[in-house]
């Protein structure tokens, strides 16, 4: 089991150039095909049928503009990906706004490479809920890559949190290529003594069980904690010096609001670690 395609996110973010790095050492690593995807910011239904006169000058110059970043941006995705030796990529100009224009792509792929959200940077169309969106309506796994630190290695140490969800299966089954390569592998139940019903009578162990024959070892660490799940999952990853998280999206979509379980909230806005995640 490998990914064959990843899609990354491509933008003129001061952090593209990290989480694109990202995306082709794993594309180097499975000998995937990488897609880029650059959004010029304005939504696909704003371009459809007669909604906006598209030949109106002062729109005509703005999407020139908007059409030349996301140009630039796929400029220089191409010398990454050309400079690090990936084998087969393409790239892709969509006419959407980011989080719309991502979901769709994501359908594509096996994984999705983007970046936490830098409230400090302002991006056309990037919008605060920006990552929660597409982990929320992609279908596939969402490496999200945190806007501050450098993250040389990726995979060799991985934190699987389990609670025996579905949303946290989705994760861990996205997460497999990395885990079968993976050094070391550890899963995480919190409290379990509260959810006897869900992890029998050794918490963790049906689902070591499960990886083992998938040819993934595993740890099981069973924690009590009266923190709240998100920021003990943080201060374990730390403590056991993970470089990855895997971890479900507790959510549900109201319209354009993701109303965000607390765990997923907490690590989406103060993540330390690379985080994939799934819902």
């Amino acid at each position: 089991m490998s990914y064959k395609t990843i899609v990354v996110h491509v933008d003129r973010s001061r952090h593209a150039p990290q989480r694109i790095r990202i995306a082709a050492e794993l594309a180097l690593r499975d000998n995937a095909h990488l897609t880029g995807v650059a959004m010029t910011g304005i939504s696909r239904y704003l371009l459809e049928g007669d909604v906006v006169n598209q030949h109106e000058p002062v729109l005509v110059t703005h999407l020139d503009y908007l059409r030349k970043e996301a140009e630039q941006a796929l400029t220089q995705y191409e010398e990454t990906v050309r400079r690090m030796g990936v084998l087969s990529w393409e790239k892709r100009l969509v006419d959407d706004e980011p989080a719309g224009g991502l979901s769709l792509e994501a359908r594509y792929a096996d994984l999705v490479v983007m970046s936490q959200t830098d409230t400090s940077e302002s991006l056309p169309g990037i919008m605060s809920d920006f990552p929660e969106y597409v982990v929320m309506n992609a279908g596939r796994p969402v490496l999200l890559v945190p806007y501050a630190g450098e993250f040389t290695q990726l995979g060799r140490k991985v934190l699987l949190a389990w609670d025996g969800s579905m949303e946290a299966s989705r994760a861990i089954n996205g997460a497999m290529p990395m885990l079968r390569q993976a050094q070391e592998v550890k899963v995480v139940v919190f409290n379990a003594e509260r959810q006897v019903n869900v992890h029998g009578e050794q918490p963790g162990a049906d689902l070591a069980l499960y990886l083992a024959r998938h040819g993934v070892k595993v740890d099981v660490l069973q924690e009590t904690t009266e923190q709240d799940s998100g920021n003990a999952l943080l201060s374990l990853a730390a403590d056991v010096n993970a470089d990855l998280l895997v971890m479900g999206c507790y959510a549900h979509s109201r319209f354009r609001e993701v109303l965000l379980g607390g765990a997923t909230r907490t690590v989406l806005e103060s993540m330390t670690l690379p985080v994939l995640m799934s819902h």
